[in-house]
This record gives structure tokens, sequence and C-alpha cells, in this order.
């Protein structure tokens, strides 16, 4: 055989694989050249926005790629005012004051969840031999790739004393206009079926405004209070939101409720309000949450309304209240001594409140007392830790027989693992929270209390209750245990120890279980 014109040393060394510490420090500098040459390519790019950013352009067109089931129509809603013959004072505008309105354009399309991430854009002139366009004129190119039209989830979940299995399907842009139809079927130990179907649409190709219409069937069993509730009905919502941090909701509700399968040592409370009643309502809910992590926030603030009213005028239905309940948290970073920048300590605070009034049904003259359907109920893993689940409150036997004013408030302070570090969603927190229910007081007395109670009664009661919740110390616990923000859910394992206990109200000494979205 001939020898290698190389020569058979060379050769041989050609023959062998490289060195892996080679390749990788070949692939590094490879690396390293790419990113600077995109950096670079980045900076050069930014640099012509900005010396050019005050230069006057018109947008003569906009295309949206690879929107094949999105209607032209719901687009142009989005994209139309933008266009430079469709503005009404002035055709010219600066190429910085563009890019701002297509970026609001863009973000519109990300929040209406049919489009996959990111959306991309692309700034383009005409051809200069194109008779029909000017040298001012620019084409604009979004490619927005859609989602799958459809998704299917299974799973189980495990809560305060519950577990279930559920299967949710979502079908999304129905008909083009972004529109989205849920539904949900889920079995539990506690919550023994529940099935739900929900439609949204945006109005007006807005998603920050909503219309939703569902419907829900579900059967849960209430130990604490012996009994199941059986729920049969259906709701409108209107959604807006104002800014970036606020939102409204107002909704009509139309729900028949059947207090049931009564425990055989049910208490008389829980009796009196067995059988069916028909709820009709109508509410409104205001949120504004600057919160950066609402599962586990270390600054910011949150502020929440709901405001309910059923059975008054024209909503019919055989109960009549008004309810009012109030939220608050605010969390804020502590610094510590030595550590530079954002450490992962937090201290969060939070405060909640309601109030149930009853109202005059229909042409009544007098007010019902609430139903156990309605009242609150206080205490369990997610609001007052260190207390059974409607563990607080008034009570009938073993019942929680729920209350008509209550007030509950927590602190938490909330560390980070040493070795795990501040950006991962696990925590250490030391707490102390509690809380106080109480029934409408019954103000009236001697013969008085023979007659029906009047709205001037119910008004004096409520307002004797609120003076009630600050005339004592609350029931409070303290502990501490150790938390997980999952995305869709936060996670607490806590060792709780009751400080202050009323007399009928079930403290739970040792370790809890929490899955929810809203801690106290």
């Amino acid at each position: 055989m001939a020898s290698s014109p190389l020569g058979d040393d060379v050769f041989e060394q050609l023959r062998k694989p490289l060195d892996p510490k080679v390749i990788e420090e070949r692939e590094k500098v490879v690396n390293e050249r790419v990113h600077a040459a995109y950096e670079k390519a980045e900076a050069r790019q930014h640099e012509l926005i900005s010396l050019n950013s005050t230069a006057p352009v018109t947008i003569s067109s906009i295309r949206v790629l690879h929107a094949n089931h999105t209607r032209h129509g719901f687009l142009e809603r989005i994209f139309n005012p933008i266009l430079s013959h469709n503005r009404q004072n002035q055709q010219y505008c600066t190429l910085r004051e563009a890019l701002t309105e297509i970026s609001g354009a863009v973000d519109k399309l990300n929040r209406l969840d049919i489009f996959a991430q990111p959306i991309s854009t692309y700034i383009d002139r005409p051809e200069p031999t194109d008779p029909s366009t000017t040298p001012t004129d620019h084409a604009v190119f979004i490619s927005a790739k859609e989602r799958s039209r459809y998704t299917i989830k299974t799973g189980t979940e495990a809560g305060s004393a519950e577990g279930s299995a559920y299967v949710n399907a979502v079908l999304r842009n129905l008909f083009g206009g972004a529109e989205r139809l849920s539904a949900n079927a889920s079995l539990g130990t506690r919550t023994r079926s529940a099935y739900s179907a929900t439609f949204d649409t945006p109005i007006l190709s807005n998603p920050d405004l909503r219309l939703e219409i569902g419907g829900l069937k579900s059967s849960t069993l209430k130990p604490w209070a012996s009994h199941e509730e059986v729920l049969t009905g259906g709701q409108a919502r209107f959604l807006w939101q104002t800014g970036a941090n606020s939102r409204h909701d107002i909704a009509y509700n139309g729900f028949w409720r059947q207090v049931t399968g009564l425990a055989e040592k049910a208490s008389p409370t829980v009796r009196a309000d067995a059988g069916d009643s028909f709820k009709s309502s109508i509410s409104h809910t205001w949120t504004h949450d600057s919160r950066d992590i609402p599962m586990l926030p270390s600054r910011g603030y949150l502020l929440k309304t709901v405001s309910e009213i059923a059975g008054v005028g024209p909503l019919k239905g055989d109960v009549a209240f008004g309810k009012f309940e109030a939220e608050s948290q605010a969390a804020v970073p502590i610094p510590i001594s030595g550590i530079k920048g954002d450490n992962g300590v937090s201290f969060t605070a939070g405060l909640r409140g309601g109030i149930l009034a009853p109202l005059p049904l229909g042409g009544q003259d007098s007010p019902a007392p609430s139903r156990i359907n309605d009242r609150f109920q206080l205490g369990g893993p997610t609001d007052v830790r260190g207390f059974r689940i409607s563990g607080l409150g008034p009570r009938d036997g073993q019942d929680a027989a729920g209350g008509d004013v209550y007030a509950a408030g927590g602190a938490s302070l909330l560390f980070p693992f040493p070795r795990l570090g501040k950006d991962t969603p696990l925590r250490f927190q030391a707490f102390i929270n509690g809380g106080r229910l109480l029934p409408l007081r019954d103000t009236r007395s001697g013969e008085a209390k023979d007659r029906p109670q009047s709205l001037n009664d119910v008004t004096n009661g409520l307002s004797r209750t609120v003076n009630d919740l600050t005339g004592s110390l609350p029931s409070a616990a303290a502990g501490f245990g150790v938390v997980y923000a999952h995305p869709a859910a936060r996670v607490e394992v806590n060792f709780s120890l009751p400080l202050v206990i009323r007399k009928g109200e079930e403290g739970r000494k040792g370790l809890s279980f929490g899955v929810g979205l809203n801690f106290l």
C-alpha cells in the first residue's frame, strides 16, 4: 500500500478523535463569537432606531402571518387604528410613535391567549420602484403562530382534607374571534362531583373586555355542618380591566341549592335550613393586585372587594340579603446587613372581613334570617391556620353554624432555604394569624322578641356585632412550616399551635396541609 502524501504520522493523527476538552473549547469560542455578533447587530439596530426615532413615517400596510383560523375582521379592529390613512388628525407619525403603537397592538394579541409565544414583528420599506408608495411608507409584518385549538388535561389534586381527579378540555378560537369554551369534570372525596362549562369571548377584539357565560352542577359534602350541598345553575359575567393591575367583574348568578344528605346527628340549625332554595343575585368584584408573584409575593399589595345583593326587586328568588367582603395583603422585602440586593427574605401581612345583612324578600316587610348556605365560615389551613375547617365561630352541637360578620388577619415571615437560594419557589415561613366569626346580634328585648325583625333591627344588630369584633382578643394561632409556590396553586405544610380558643371552637395543634390560591 502506498504511503499517504501527508506522511503516516500526520495521517494517523487526523484519524484520531478530537479530545472532548478541545471540542468544548472550540464550541465555546464559536458561541462567544456568535453571541458577540448578535449583540453587535442588536446594538446597531437600536442605534438606527435611535437615530431615526424622530423621522416621519407612514404605516402603509400591516400583515399578520400564520393566523389561518382568525377572522380578518377581528384582526382589523386591532390594527386598523395604526394605519396612517385611518388617522383622523395626522397622517404622519415618528418611528418611535409607530413602534409604540405596534407594540401595544401586539401585546393585545398576546393577551388573547390564542397565539404561541413569542410573536415576532418586522418593519420593512416597500420597493422603491413601486409608484404607489412614498419615501416615508413602511410595511409591518407580524408573525403570530396560532396555538393548538384544543387542550385536554387530566390529573389528580390533593387539598385541605380533600382529594380529587379531574378532566379539563379547552377549545380555543372557535369562531375565529378568540372565543373559548372550557369544560371541566371532577370527582373527589369532599366535592363528590362537579361539572361545569364556560364560554367566553372578547368584546370588540379587546382582551380587556370580555363576556362569559357558564353553567355548573356540583355535589359537595360539608361534614363540619353534617350535610351535603347540591348546586345547579349558571352565571353570566362581564369583565373589564382598568390599567395594568385593576380588574372589575359584574355577574348575574342563578343557582338552585339543596341542603340534603343530613347526618343522623345533624343539629336543629342545619335541619331548619334543609331542603331547596333559589338564589338570584348580582355581584361585583374589584381587584387591584400589584404583587410581583401572587402565589409567593415579596413586594406589592392586593386590594379586593366583593359585593353581592340577592332577592331584591326583579331578582326574585327565595333568599334576600346584601353581602360585602374586603381583602387586603401587602408584602415587603426585608434587607439583611451585609447582603446586597434581593435576598429572598420577605414579610407579608393580610386582613379580611365580611358582613351579611338579611333583607326583606319580595313584598315582605321583615327580613328573614340568613341561611347556612350564605353565611360565612372561618378556619382552616388556607385562612386561619391552627384551626379545623370551619372551626371558628358559632356552633350548634357538633355543627359549624356559620356567622354573619367576620374579621381575620395574619402575618408571615418567609425565608429561602440556605442551599437552594431565593430563585426557587420554596420558602420556610413563620406565621401568626387569628380571627373572629359572629352571628348577627338580636337587639330586640322583652316583648319585642315575639315580633319579626325589622330592617332597623338588622341595622342596629349589625352595628353592635361589628363592635363586638374588637371587644376581646381574636381566636389566634402561631406556627411555622414550608411553602411551595407551584404555578397552579400554593402548597403549605405547617406545624401550628393555637394560642387563643373560645368555648366550642375547634383548634388543631400539629401538622396541617393546605392547597389553594389565596392564603391569609
